[in-house]
Protein backbone atom coordinates (compact mmCIF):
# COMPACT_ATOMS: atom_id res chain seq x y z
CA UNK A 1 0.00 0.00 0.00
CA UNK A 2 1.28 3.34 -0.83
CA UNK A 3 2.57 5.71 1.99
CA UNK A 4 0.38 8.37 1.70
CA UNK A 5 -2.99 5.94 1.49
CA UNK A 6 -1.28 4.71 5.23
CA UNK A 7 -1.28 8.75 6.37
CA UNK A 8 -4.65 9.23 4.80
CA UNK A 9 -6.04 6.43 6.81
CA UNK A 10 -4.70 7.94 9.70
CA UNK A 11 -5.52 11.93 9.35
CA UNK A 12 -9.30 10.55 8.77
CA UNK A 13 -9.46 8.95 11.90
CA UNK A 14 -6.93 11.85 13.13
CA UNK A 15 -10.05 13.93 12.39
CA UNK A 16 -12.56 11.94 13.50
CA UNK A 17 -14.25 11.52 9.91
CA UNK A 18 -14.03 7.84 10.30
CA UNK A 19 -15.66 6.13 12.62
CA UNK A 20 -16.39 2.36 13.93
CA UNK A 21 -19.32 1.69 16.05
CA UNK A 22 -23.09 1.20 15.16
CA UNK A 23 -24.40 3.83 12.61
CA UNK A 24 -27.87 3.51 10.18
CA UNK A 25 -27.35 4.83 7.41
CA UNK A 26 -29.49 7.09 5.17
CA UNK A 27 -30.32 4.02 3.26
CA UNK A 28 -31.79 2.28 6.44
CA UNK A 29 -28.81 -0.22 6.43
CA UNK A 30 -26.97 -0.98 9.54
CA UNK A 31 -22.96 -0.68 9.08
CA UNK A 32 -20.74 -0.81 11.55
CA UNK A 33 -17.96 2.36 9.92
CA UNK A 34 -19.32 5.64 9.18
CA UNK A 35 -17.48 8.27 7.00
CA UNK A 36 -18.52 12.01 7.65
CA UNK A 37 -16.44 14.40 5.48
CA UNK A 38 -17.81 17.48 6.95
CA UNK A 39 -16.07 17.03 10.04
CA UNK A 40 -13.33 18.06 7.87
CA UNK A 41 -12.98 22.24 9.11
CA UNK A 42 -9.75 23.44 10.04
CA UNK A 43 -7.52 25.11 7.36
CA UNK A 44 -4.69 22.28 8.12
CA UNK A 45 -7.27 19.73 7.48
CA UNK A 46 -8.31 20.77 3.82
CA UNK A 47 -4.58 21.13 2.83
CA UNK A 48 -3.77 17.85 4.02
CA UNK A 49 -7.00 16.35 2.14
CA UNK A 50 -6.00 18.70 -0.96
CA UNK A 51 -2.48 16.94 -1.14
CA UNK A 52 -4.07 13.50 -0.46
CA UNK A 53 -6.25 13.85 -3.33
CA UNK A 54 -3.84 15.81 -5.37
CA UNK A 55 -1.53 12.82 -4.93
CA UNK A 56 -4.62 10.01 -5.70
CA UNK A 57 -5.14 12.23 -8.88
CA UNK A 58 -1.61 11.96 -9.97
CA UNK A 59 -1.32 8.13 -9.54
CA UNK A 60 -4.68 7.39 -11.28
CA UNK A 61 -4.98 10.03 -13.77
CA UNK A 62 -1.78 11.90 -14.04
CA UNK A 63 -1.89 15.25 -14.88
CA UNK A 64 -2.86 15.65 -18.29
CA UNK A 65 -6.45 17.61 -17.77
CA UNK A 66 -7.67 21.02 -17.65
CA UNK A 67 -9.65 21.28 -14.88
CA UNK A 68 -10.73 20.12 -11.65
CA UNK A 69 -14.77 20.28 -10.82
CA UNK A 70 -16.34 19.89 -7.64
CA UNK A 71 -20.46 19.48 -7.70
CA UNK A 72 -21.67 22.34 -5.06
CA UNK A 73 -21.50 22.29 -1.98
CA UNK A 74 -18.90 20.36 -0.36
CA UNK A 75 -16.99 19.63 -3.67
CA UNK A 76 -16.25 23.44 -3.71
CA UNK A 77 -13.37 23.26 -1.12
CA UNK A 78 -12.34 20.25 -2.22
CA UNK A 79 -11.60 21.82 -5.54
CA UNK A 80 -9.91 24.85 -4.23
CA UNK A 81 -7.55 22.60 -1.84
CA UNK A 82 -6.77 20.15 -4.59
CA UNK A 83 -5.84 22.29 -7.37
CA UNK A 84 -3.57 24.45 -4.96
CA UNK A 85 -2.03 21.46 -3.65
CA UNK A 86 -1.34 20.22 -7.15
CA UNK A 87 -0.04 23.35 -7.86
CA UNK A 88 2.43 22.94 -4.78
CA UNK A 89 3.49 19.21 -5.39
CA UNK A 90 3.41 19.07 -8.45
CA UNK A 91 4.01 22.76 -10.47
CA UNK A 92 1.06 22.19 -12.30
CA UNK A 93 -1.66 24.87 -13.10
CA UNK A 94 -5.21 23.35 -12.86
CA UNK A 95 -8.32 25.21 -13.27
CA UNK A 96 -11.02 24.63 -10.55
CA UNK A 97 -15.01 24.52 -11.54
CA UNK A 98 -17.83 23.86 -9.46
CA UNK A 99 -21.25 24.33 -10.10
CA UNK A 100 -24.44 26.30 -8.60
CA UNK A 101 -27.40 25.24 -6.96
CA UNK A 102 -29.30 28.30 -8.33
CA UNK A 103 -28.26 29.99 -11.47
CA UNK A 104 -27.24 33.85 -10.86
CA UNK A 105 -28.49 36.26 -12.86
CA UNK A 106 -26.55 39.14 -12.14
CA UNK A 107 -23.07 39.99 -11.69
CA UNK A 108 -21.00 36.87 -12.19
CA UNK A 109 -23.79 35.24 -14.08
CA UNK A 110 -24.57 31.32 -14.73
CA UNK A 111 -24.73 28.22 -13.00
CA UNK A 112 -20.79 27.69 -12.70
CA UNK A 113 -18.66 29.51 -10.14
CA UNK A 114 -14.47 29.75 -10.80
CA UNK A 115 -13.20 28.70 -14.59
CA UNK A 116 -15.66 28.42 -17.69
CA UNK A 117 -15.38 25.51 -19.33
CA UNK A 118 -14.37 25.68 -23.02
CA UNK A 119 -15.16 23.11 -25.74
CA UNK A 120 -12.05 20.43 -25.64
CA UNK A 121 -11.50 20.77 -21.95
CA UNK A 122 -10.37 17.45 -20.21
CA UNK A 123 -11.87 17.63 -16.62
CA UNK A 124 -11.35 15.58 -13.34
CA UNK A 125 -14.12 15.41 -11.43
CA UNK A 126 -13.61 15.02 -7.51
CA UNK A 127 -16.10 14.65 -4.52
CA UNK A 128 -16.12 13.37 -1.04
CA UNK A 129 -17.85 10.23 -1.18
CA UNK A 130 -20.12 8.27 -3.76
CA UNK A 131 -22.82 5.88 -2.34
CA UNK A 132 -25.30 5.47 -5.11
CA UNK A 133 -23.91 7.75 -7.82
CA UNK A 134 -26.88 10.21 -7.81
CA UNK A 135 -24.38 13.08 -7.74
CA UNK A 136 -22.88 12.01 -10.56
CA UNK A 137 -26.47 11.63 -12.69
CA UNK A 138 -27.26 15.67 -11.59
CA UNK A 139 -23.66 16.52 -12.42
CA UNK A 140 -22.83 14.71 -15.62
CA UNK A 141 -25.53 16.68 -17.80
CA UNK A 142 -24.27 20.12 -15.98
CA UNK A 143 -20.89 19.43 -17.62
CA UNK A 144 -22.36 18.68 -20.88
CA UNK A 145 -24.33 21.51 -21.02
CA UNK A 146 -21.71 24.10 -20.80
CA UNK A 147 -19.20 22.75 -23.33
CA UNK A 148 -18.25 19.81 -25.01
CA UNK A 149 -15.84 18.35 -22.43
CA UNK A 150 -14.13 15.05 -21.72
CA UNK A 151 -14.06 13.70 -18.17
CA UNK A 152 -11.38 11.96 -17.66
CA UNK A 153 -12.46 10.56 -14.54
CA UNK A 154 -14.09 11.20 -11.14
CA UNK A 155 -11.96 10.72 -7.53
CA UNK A 156 -13.59 10.29 -4.11
CA UNK A 157 -11.88 9.62 -0.89
CA UNK A 158 -13.25 6.34 0.23
CA UNK A 159 -14.85 3.73 -1.75
CA UNK A 160 -17.39 2.03 0.88
CA UNK A 161 -16.89 -1.15 -1.74
CA UNK A 162 -21.49 -1.75 -0.96
CA UNK A 163 -23.52 -2.67 -3.84
CA UNK A 164 -25.95 0.22 -4.91
CA UNK A 165 -29.76 0.07 -3.95
CA UNK A 166 -30.53 -1.08 -7.64
CA UNK A 167 -27.77 -3.60 -8.34
CA UNK A 168 -25.36 -5.84 -7.10
CA UNK A 169 -22.22 -3.59 -8.42
CA UNK A 170 -20.63 -0.70 -6.42
CA UNK A 171 -21.66 3.16 -7.30
CA UNK A 172 -17.97 3.42 -8.51
CA UNK A 173 -19.01 0.42 -10.98
CA UNK A 174 -21.80 1.57 -12.17
CA UNK A 175 -20.45 5.09 -12.52
CA UNK A 176 -18.01 3.44 -15.09
CA UNK A 177 -20.43 1.65 -16.85
CA UNK A 178 -22.89 3.97 -17.52
CA UNK A 179 -21.01 7.32 -18.05
CA UNK A 180 -18.04 5.10 -19.91
CA UNK A 181 -14.99 7.23 -18.22
CA UNK A 182 -12.73 5.58 -14.59
CA UNK A 183 -13.89 6.08 -10.97
CA UNK A 184 -11.27 5.51 -8.04
CA UNK A 185 -11.03 6.39 -4.39
CA UNK A 186 -7.79 7.94 -2.25
CA UNK A 187 -8.49 4.76 -0.60
CA UNK A 188 -11.04 1.65 -0.15
CA UNK A 189 -12.78 0.07 2.72
CA UNK A 190 -10.79 -3.09 2.13
CA UNK A 191 -7.09 -1.17 2.61
CA UNK A 192 -8.76 0.82 5.70
CA UNK A 193 -9.30 -2.40 7.06
CA UNK A 194 -6.23 -4.06 6.29
CA UNK A 195 -4.22 -1.36 7.69
CA UNK A 196 -5.78 -1.10 10.70
CA UNK A 197 -6.90 -4.54 11.45
CA UNK A 198 -5.36 -5.10 15.09
CA UNK A 199 -2.98 -2.34 14.62
CA UNK A 200 -2.57 -0.48 17.53
CA UNK A 201 -2.60 3.20 16.65
CA UNK A 202 -2.34 6.16 18.85
CA UNK A 203 -2.34 3.39 21.75
CA UNK A 204 -5.57 2.36 20.47
CA UNK A 205 -6.57 -0.50 18.16
CA UNK A 206 -9.56 0.88 16.06
CA UNK A 207 -10.31 -2.47 14.18
CA UNK A 208 -10.10 -5.53 16.66
CA UNK A 209 -11.36 -9.27 15.99
CA UNK A 210 -14.97 -8.10 17.47
CA UNK A 211 -15.33 -5.18 14.94
CA UNK A 212 -13.66 -7.32 12.02
CA UNK A 213 -16.45 -9.76 12.14
CA UNK A 214 -19.05 -7.07 12.07
CA UNK A 215 -17.38 -5.45 8.77
CA UNK A 216 -17.06 -8.97 7.25
CA UNK A 217 -20.85 -9.40 7.89
CA UNK A 218 -21.75 -6.66 6.34
CA UNK A 219 -19.90 -7.11 3.35
CA UNK A 220 -21.13 -10.44 3.33
CA UNK A 221 -24.56 -8.78 3.25
CA UNK A 222 -23.94 -5.27 1.47
CA UNK A 223 -21.15 -6.16 -0.38
CA UNK A 224 -20.61 -5.29 -3.75
CA UNK A 225 -20.05 -8.41 -6.54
Amino acid sequence: MEQYKKEFIEFMVDSDVLKFGDFTLKSGRKSPFFMNAGAYVTGTQLRRLGEYYAKAIHDNYGLDFDVLFGPAYKGIPLTVATTMAISELYGRDIRYCSNRKEVKDHGDTGILLGSKLKDGDRVVIIEDVTTSGKSIEETFPILKAQADVEIVGLMVSLNRMERGLDSDQSALCEIREKYGFPANAIVSMAEVTEYLYNRPYQGKVYIDDALKASIDAYYEQYGAK
